[in-house]
This record gives structure tokens, sequence and C-alpha cells, in this order.
């Protein structure tokens, strides 16, 4: 098993290489052990998205919950039937009804702005510096580059046994997403079989792969790192054993990779690459 899942020496070059810029600092994009929120953002998206939810949603959330809980306690209090044996008749308050129904207009105003505005700059694609394709299979994912050569690969899960030191389970693939830190990065998901999604938490990215279909993200990594994510879409028994890679480099690191990858799967054996997918689906 170690021999069919050997690391590929394209992946092991960018982690040298990688590793070896001390003076820059090296993020590990997954959730951390009793972590709550998000994942600490890497994009200018998920900055957005973040900012968002944590500055302006969770504020709003918190009074609106806090308003009702003390209303809640303060009807139960002052109006049950001990305190209260004869209850108003009242059916109509104007000035009530007129302030539960302009309130809530304004919050969702008030929501509404930075929501378009974020919505607007996950859906609007910059001009690309890079193209990468993903192809979403039952069950791992293929990845082109038609920019730097067109060359393919498929990325498969880790298996626990095959893990080395500092991989973390379930989420590591022997061949990783390599893109440069800063560039605005395309990226088209689809699929050959079934509904899959390529999700990637720290960039703020999940798009749905649909058969037959191209969608398109992006995301532009601000530092350097390894970043984890995993299909986000029902897609089968081995559903939850999909994993997502993306290692952020250098400029220079990654024409170097880009290099060495074209060799690498220039010269790969067709048959000896199906063949690998199917002992680790069917094991």
């Amino acid at each position: 098993m170690n021999r069919i899942f050997g690391r590929c020496s394209v992946v092991a070059t960018a982690l040298a290489v990688t590793l070896g810029q001390t003076e820059v600092a090296f993020a590990q994009g997954m959730p951390d052990n009793w972590q709550l929120g998000f994942q600490d953002p890497a994009s200018p998206v998920m900055e957005s998205t973040a900012w968002f939810h944590n500055q302006l949603l969770m504020p709003i959330i918190t009074v609106i919950a806090l308003f009702v809980a003390a209303l809640l306690i303060y009807v139960m209090i002052r109006f049950n039937r001990r305190a209260n044996p004869n209850p108003s008749r009242t059916t109509h308050h104007t000035v009530l009804e007129v302030a539960w129904t302009i309130i809530p207009i304004l919050i969702l105003v008030v929501i509404a702005i930075p929501s378009f505005r974020l919505l607007y700059l996950q859906r609007e694609i910059p001009d690309a510096d890079l193209t990468i394709k993903a192809i979403g299979n039952q069950w791992y994912w293929t990845y082109e580059y038609p920019d730097n050569g067109n060359f393919v690969f498929d990325s498969l899960m880790v298996e626990d046994e095959d893990l080395e030191e500092g991989q973390p389970r379930l989420v590591s693939v022997d061949y990783e997403v390599v893109v440069p830190v800063g560039q605005v990065v395309r990226v088209v998901v689809t699929a050959t079989d079934v509904l899959h999604n390529w999700a990637m938490p720290a960039f703020g990215v999940k798009m749905d792969a649909v058969p037959g279909r191209l969608n398109e993200t992006w995301f532009q990594a601000d530092r350097v790192g390894v970043y984890y994510g995993q299909c986000s879409e029902l897609c089968g028994i081995r559903h939850a054993f999909m994993p997502i890679t993306v290692r952020v480099v250098s400029e220079a690191d990654f024409d170097n990779w880009v290099v060495r990858a074209k060799e690498e799967f220039a010269s790969a054996d067709p048959a000896a690459s199906q063949e690998r997918m199917t002992a680790q689906i069917q094991d």
C-alpha cells in the first residue's frame, strides 16, 4: 500500500521549498479542536465574510435574542394569571404595530447592503492570473492546469496507514493543488458522475460541481501555507473521504513546481493511475 500511495516528488519539492522560507509565516488552514466560528481567513472574500458575520450579524442577532428573552420573561412575570387576573381586551395598538413592522425592515436593510456587496465580491471574478479546473469524481478530484502546460493529475485521500508525520488524517491527499500566493486563481468546477462541491473554508469558497455544467469561483490566497477542505455535497458512500488540499507557495516556487509537474504528470501512465484509484476506492 505504501508503494501504491507513495508521495509525489512534485509535492515533496513544494513542501521542502515552502518550509525553507523562514521569513514567511507558514499557515495551516484547518479547524482546531473545540473551535468556534470560522477558520482564520486567508483571502479577501473570507475576510469580508468573517467581518460580515462577526462584526455585523452576530451583534444584531445577540441584541434581538436578548430583547426577545427579556420580553418573554417580563410577560411571564407581569401578565401571568396570578399577577394579572383580569387581562386587557385590547386588540389593536397603532404605535406598537407600526414599530414591529418598521424596525425589522430597517434591520433587514442594514443587513442587506453589506450582504449584496459580499455576494458581488464572491461572484464577480476579477481578471485571473491562473486558471485551474477541478473535476469531481466518485470519490476523488481531478485537476487540470490549462494555463501552465495543460497537465492533469488525480488527487486522492491518503489512508491512515500511509500518513506521514505532520499530515492530518482524512484531509491529506497524495497530490496537492499548488498555487502562487497573492495571485487571483480562477477555479472552474464540474463533475463526471454526481453532484460534488469544491469547498475551501479559509478562502471563503464553496462551489457545486455539477455533471454537464461548468461553474466557476475564485480566490486569492494572501499567505503561504497548506489549506484543507472537503467535498461539501453528499455524493455517495465515500463522500467523507474526498478531501481537498491547496498548497500556497511563492511565485518563484510555483514556477519551479510547474516545471517539475509537467515532467511528472506528462510521464504518468494513465492505466497505472486508474489502477491506483480503483484500488483505493475498493479498499
